[in-house]
């Protein structure tokens, strides 16, 4: 019986290790989505970014339209683009198209989530609950990884992609 100790503590071990490569994958209806993630904000922060991939596998569109969270007031879709020169951010109204057999990424200097009226700071390692509301495919809950405040993407993506949109 006691070989099967150190096998069983090592496969605890390696489960707990791996996790965070392993990103949550959440599905609503034909939609996929993956890579959640917020930044940690400073303490009295009042919003945050939220970034993820979804994945339209069906053939029909859809649209993220908004979203909602316990600890967060409210949850808009937003854009950011370069208009002469200047960086400008606007929400998406009418919703983020999702088009069939297409990915679409929501990450930092594009497309994301605008987490406004926070009600506490996010903190590094946090797990926070959001529910993303899509025209066709409904609500759906996932959770945001809080990551550190200058990170580029989700836990053990960030140096494989720089999906930022923007020149240096």
């Amino acid at each position: 019986m006691k070989p099967v100790l150190p096998l069983l503590a090592f496969a605890t071990l390696f489960a707990l290790l791996g996790a965070p490569a392993h990103a949550q994958e959440v599905k609503a209806g034909d939609l996929v989505i993956t890579q959640a993630w917020s930044r940690a904000t400073p303490s009295g922060a009042k919003i945050a970014g939220g970034y993820l991939t979804v994945e339209n596998k069906g053939s029909a569109p859809d649209k993220l339209v908004g979203g909602s969270g316990e600890n967060i007031g409210k949850v808009e879709v937003h854009e950011m683009a370069m208009n002469n020169g200047v960086m400008t951010m606007r929400p998406l109204d009418k919703g983020l198209p999702i088009e069939p057999g297409k990915t679409v990424k929501l990450a930092p200097g594009g497309h994301h989530l605008m987490l406004m009226d926070l009600k506490q700071p996010f903190k590094q390692g946090d797990k926070v609950p959001v529910t993303l509301e899509f025209e066709k495919a409904g609500k759906v809950t996932l959770s945001l990884d809080v990551q550190g405040v200058g990170a580029k993407g989700p836990a053990g993506g960030e140096t494989k992609h720089d999906h930022s949109g923007m020149k240096k």
